[in-house]
């Protein structure tokens, strides 16, 4: 009887479709107060949203709010752009929804929350899909089109206009989920003034000496001939080759080992042809092996001789197939100092052609505190262009960095005897080389996790080139100031502290250059003669002055050199850097561009976006901003999970569960999946599909029930039918008392942007202490009481508050549902919802003792409505209002309420309060001694208006069917 959802009465109550009284003398079904209300039970949202977001339109809602902020403390989520590529995605819609609640929020909470929203516009992923048309053999080209013959600005200019477009798109589809925002003032990178703003933060970096070229292995794509950042760069299974092969001994501190072979184990053949040096550990034990037996078909010779990790020796010898060996000596890695080996192909004779001496070059043994014994022989080779420690290694002895690989990841005229080899089917030709040689001791393949572009999917690999790179640890302190700005930023949730933290800590020089043609120039010159940049402040002003009127393009144009250098210097005497910045510093950036232009504060209350983005956005935002200004562009962080399927799985069209935003907004509304987001944890990953899709339907449909109930209940209501907090009952101080404690649970979450658990706290007020408590309990007064009983007055007086605070509250999470409700009650032209604030409650309606007091209410009441339950079970009573249960209570319990109120609360006719202890056989609830529950009949007769059972029905002339209360009301609306 207790779990109805509102707006379905229940059996004990009268309802509009009441037969005539039992006498059959009379209909008293008009005399009742039943809800009236033009809000629909069936939300039909597909075809209703669209209709606010016209009518928001037409009035101009964020105009007024703008208007009616004046003055107001600022409110700044800064928007972390998402790519102009493609329509959104699920991930795309829970963050903006999570945006759009928190700003929505704050703005309801008294702030000036003015969201400016962006798009990412340049870089890899758009040159991709125009390239991808230029190959398209049923594309606008017909698949006739060479990247490489096109015009630089025909192509920047292919690219713009495939961002445009695809702006446009999302910029819908955010509107479609209810996303409020400067829409028309929305920012783009690839807008002129952003350009300028771009190409004016390098220059800062520049003229502060942070910003330097130099030469150093970065992730690079062979595919799409640039390096990438770690934040395009995911990790996936890939089997590789692997091989171990000697490097002979030509010069030792002990004889005994002149003429060994240094074994290594690498999982990248390929790199062999660029090997340059050996590293050990200093500490390591090592031993000196010689090959006594081998297994059928394995590559060492008996009576070769090898140097190995004692340690590793056993799986050294599974994993070549050494059937019997001997241990000559065991010797500490100390002892390798100023050893010198020979590349394993020198003497090849395909490397030696023509003037190439091929390998014959010296490979040293350096020691390398780097060196475990965890895997592979305990020697690692080196090779300086392909690995971050084989570079800082070899360049600390002066080892020249050779550049083998070329862009495409072909072998250069630097790897001898494999020029024009790609470098991911090399490892044939290295084995086959390396056996020739008779160094080749294994080989196979493994797989293991490896870096791949997150746009191509392909592998990627280790290659030193030329790039553009900011200091972090120069007299700048970036690193240090970065570390300290994470500190005293606050995170939500704090783990994130330590995840960005410990990448900062880490990382090397940001690597900001990208050989591209897409993007914002780092637009600097370079002095041929000497070598060094280049830095005018002048040069820099004219430069940022031409990409704000003409965009970047202005750096491709004929004669850009001469313009920009100025008089007095001649073009020919530079060079004009042609790499593009990377897309990250550019989104790093946007702080700069977006916040101070239009008055905005800066740093940001808030950045908000997934969990990937500690490596991304934030990183490099932080950085950015650290370099150019000393501080974080942000005073908080809030981060969110991803999103899965039903199953855990992640999202793949290959998979079929995919759940697009536009086919949940068609066939829902976007209200559901806004509440989606809201009633799940955010913090963690997030799972959607049919399933959870319509559980999300049946909460939704639960609020609406409560909300269309209560503009029902509150038909005709006035001002004057409110009375003071004084003279209400307990019931309705206590339902303000917990209207007060979901109020400071909202504005603590708006305060500190945890949401987690909000909207499922207040659907649980709706559902447990509304519908199926006070609700039901208060039907009886609103729908029988005389309309001016002080009893249906306070209960309508609660009922306006709750629409008030439950109108204003779920409007930042069903802004199209909340403003149909409030529109329901308070009809305006220009008027709206969102234009209201959250109600600030009185103190007084915080009582903790009360709150207290009911709580221990409910428990008893709780023994009642199970006895009664089993006497409906039992065939005993068809409604609560048929029994006059007995209640036995401990002394110290009788004293909580009157048995009227007993009644009122337990849904029956009557009730006796006794304080002697329960008979036997009385059910006893579980923890509360002495309180229990016996049931008894109701006496008299069945009111034919309100249901109750009475001895008082039939005493009356004129209205036998009626009760004294009910026939009060009805002879005073005669």
């Amino acid at each position: 009887m207790n779990d109805q959802p509102s707006g379905t009465p229940r059996s004990d109550t009268p309802r509009s479709d009441t037969p005539r009284s039992d006498s059959g003398t009379r209909d008293y079904r008009a005399t009742v107060f039943l809800p009236q209300t033009s809000f629909p039970m069936k939300g039909d949202l597909p075809k209703r949203e669209p209709g606010w977001l016209e009518r928001w339109e037409r009035i101009g809602l964020w105009e007024k709010l703008r208007a009616q902020s004046a003055g107001r403390p600022k409110f700044v989520l800064h928007d972390g752009p998402p790519y102009a590529n493609g329509a959104l995605h699920i991930g795309h819609a829970l963050n903006k929804i999570l945006k759009d609640v928190i700003n929505r929020a704050a703005q309801m909470d008294g702030k000036d929350a003015d969201y400016v929203p962006g798009w990412d516009c340049h870089g890899l992923p758009i040159e991709w899909k125009v390239e991808e048309e230029y190959r398209n053999p049923k594309g606008k080209y017909q698949g006739g089109r060479d990247k490489d013959a096109v015009p630089v600005l025909e192509f920047r200019a292919e690219c713009r206009a495939y961002a445009a477009h695809w702006l446009d798109v999302q910029r819908e589809e955010f509107k479609r989920l209810g996303v409020a925002g400067d829409w028309a003032g929305r920012y783009a990178t690839m807008d002129f003034p952003s350009e300028a703003a771009i190409a004016a933060e390098i220059g800062k970096f520049l003229m502060n000496g942070a910003l330097y070229r130099g030469l150093r292995p970065v992730m690079w794509s062979p595919v799409e001939k640039t390096a990438l950042a770690e934040a395009e760069v995911e990790y996936h299974d890939h089997k590789s080759a692997i091989l171990y092969t000697g490097f002979p001994l030509t010069k030792a501190a002990s004889e005994d080992l002149v003429g060994a072979e240094a074994v290594i184990w690498t999982t990248t053949p390929w790199t062999i042809p660029a090997n340059r040096a050996l590293a050990y550990g200093a500490e390591i034990d090592y031993a000196l092996v010689v090959v006594d037996g081998v297994d059928d078909g394995a590559l060492p010779r008996v009576g070769q001789r090898f140097v190995v990790a004692e340690a590793l020796l056993g799986a050294f010898a599974k994993e070549v197939g050494l059937a019997a060996f001997s241990v000559k000596r065991v010797f500490k890695g100390a002892e390798l100092a100023g050893a010198v080996a020979a590349h394993p192909l020198r003497g090849w004779d395909k490397a030696a052609q023509g003037n190439s001496v091929g390998y014959a070059f010296e490979v040293p043994l350096l020691e390398g505190d780097f060196v475990t014994t965890e895997a592979g022989t305990g020697l690692v080779h080196m090779a300086p262009a392909h690995g971050e420690d084989d570079f800082h290694l070899t360049r600390a002895h002066g080892i020249a960095v050779p550049e083998c690989v070329a862009d495409d990841g072909t072998y250069t005229v630097q790897a001898p005897g494999f020029v024009g080899i790609h470098v991911f089917k090399a490892h044939e030709p290295v084995w086959a080389a390396l056996e020739a040689m008779g160094h080749l001791a294994g080989k196979g393949f493994i797989t293991h996790s490896y870096p791949h572009s997150w746009r191509s999917k392909k592998p990627v690999i280790f290659r030193a080139t030329p790039q553009w790179f900011i200091a972090m640890d120069d007299a700048n302190r970036i690193r240090g100031k970065a570390l300290q700005a994470i500190a005293d930023t606050h995170f939500v949730p704090d783990q994130g502290r330590n995840r960005i933290g410990s990448m900062v800590a880490a990382r090397p020089d940001w690597c900001i250059s990208r050989q591209r043609a897409w993007g914002v120039p780092i637009a600097v010159f370079v002095e041929k003669k000497s070598g060094e940049v280049l830095r005018e402040q002048a040069v820099l002003d004219r430069i940022c002055a031409a990409f704000a009127e003409e965009g970047a393009d202005a750096w491709y144009r004929p004669g850009a050199a001469a313009r920009f250098l100025g008089e007095g210097r001649n073009p020919d005497d530079y060079e004009q850097v042609m790499d593009i910045v990377d897309v990250w510093f550019e989104s790093g950036s946007t702080h700069a561009f977006v916040l101070r232009p239009r008055g905005l504060p800066v740093p940001a209350d808030l950045y908000l976006e997934g969990s990937d983005q500690h490596r991304g956005w934030f990183h490099s935002s932080l950085l950015e901003s650290i370099g150019t200004n000393g501080y974080a562009p942000f005073k908080a962080i809030l981060t969110h999970g991803f999103v899965l399927d039903e199953t855990g799985r992640k999202m793949s069209k290959s998979l079929g569960n995919v759940t697009a935003p536009q086919e949940v907004t068609k066939q829902y509304g976007a209200d559901i999946l806004r509440l989606w987001v809201m009633n799940a944890d955010t913090a963690d990953d997030l799972r959607i599909g049919k399933t959870i899709l319509g559980q999300q339907a049946e909460l939704y449909r639960r609020i609406r029930n409560t909300l269309r109930w209560l503009l029902g209940s509150l038909a005709g209501f006035e001002e004057s039918e409110t009375l003071p907090h004084a003279e209400l009952p307990e019931l309705e101080r206590w339902v303000l008392h917990r209207l007060s404690e979901l109020d400071a649970r909202l504005r603590k979450a708006v305060a500190d942007y945890d949401w987690n658990g909000v909207y499922p706290e207040i659907h649980g007020f709706c559902a447990t202490d509304l519908s199926a408590f006070y609700f039901d309990i208060r039907k009886d007064s609103l729908y029988c009481d005389a309309a001016d009983s002080p009893r249906r007055r306070a209960a309508r007086t609660v009922l306006d508050a709750l629409h008030r605070c439950l109108t204003a509250w779920l409007a930042p999470v069903l802004p199209f549902t909340a403003e149909e409700a409030w529109q329901a009650r308070f009809p305006s032209e220009e008027g709206s919802v969102h234009l209201q604030g959250f109600p600030e409650l009185p103190a007084e309606w915080r009582d903790e003792a009360l709150a207290a007091k009911w709580d221990r209410v409910r428990e008893i009441r709780r023994a009642v409505t199970g006895v009664l339950e089993k006497a409906r079970g039992a065939g005993e009573i068809g409604s609560s209002l048929q029994a006059a249960p007995v209640l036995h209570l401990p002394p110290e319990s009788l004293g909580l309420l009157p048995a009227e109120t007993w009644a009122e609360l337990c849904i029956t006719s009557g009730l006796t309060l006794s304080g002697e202890p329960p008979p036997g056989g009385a059910a006893a609830p579980e923890g509360m001694p002495g309180v229990a529950a016996v049931f008894a009949h109701a006496p008299g007769e069945k009111c034919a208006r309100c249901w109750r059972v009475l001895p008082e029905v039939g005493q009356s002339a004129a209205h036998p069917a009626l009760c004294r209360r009910c026939e009060a009301v009805v002879e005073a609306r005669a």
